[in-house]
């Protein structure tokens, strides 16, 4: 019995939205990226790219459960000494929602060249209205 490797040409890829609104922020982004990797597909295999594409809406509806809103904090470093920058997600989430969502679904694919590949699949709108609906894109519910 030989092991199934599915070819570039083979795998179909469809468009999914997920409606964010009301949901826990990881609770989506675990969603979205199983999705993206194509894991809920019988063909996945690890190291090919056999993921859908992904619509995110309303993000900015999007719950971030405990206090996490007060006490969790996003860092990043501009390169040089002493710019350690810090923002609380209370900011982030009134600001820049669609960057905390994908930020989220980032981290959660494997850093290698096939993540960043699969990161560019989703995307990502801050309200309901987004440009893919010639793509017909299926409701995926969870």
């Amino acid at each position: 019995m030989s092991t199934f490797m599915p070819k570039a040409d083979e795998i179909e890829r469809k468009w999914y939205v997920i409606d964010a609104a009301d949901k826990p922020l990881g609770r989506v982004a675990t969603e979205v990226a199983t999705l993206l990797r194509g894991k809920h597909k019988p063909i996945f295999m690890p190291n090919t790219d056999c993921g859908d594409f992904v619509i995110v809406i309303n993000t900015d509806k999007v719950v971030l459960t405990g206090n996490k809103l007060e006490k969790k904090s996003y860092y990043h470093h501009s390169g040089y000494i002493g710019n350690l920058k810090e923002v609380k997600y209370g900011t982030l989430m009134k600001d820049k929602s669609d960057f905390v969502m994908q930020l989220a679904v980032k981290r959660m694919l494997p850093d290698t060249t096939l993540g960043r590949k699969q990161l560019t699949r989703c995307k990502i709108y801050k309200n309901a209205e987004h440009k893919h609906e010639a793509q017909k894109p299926e409701a995926w519910e969870f």
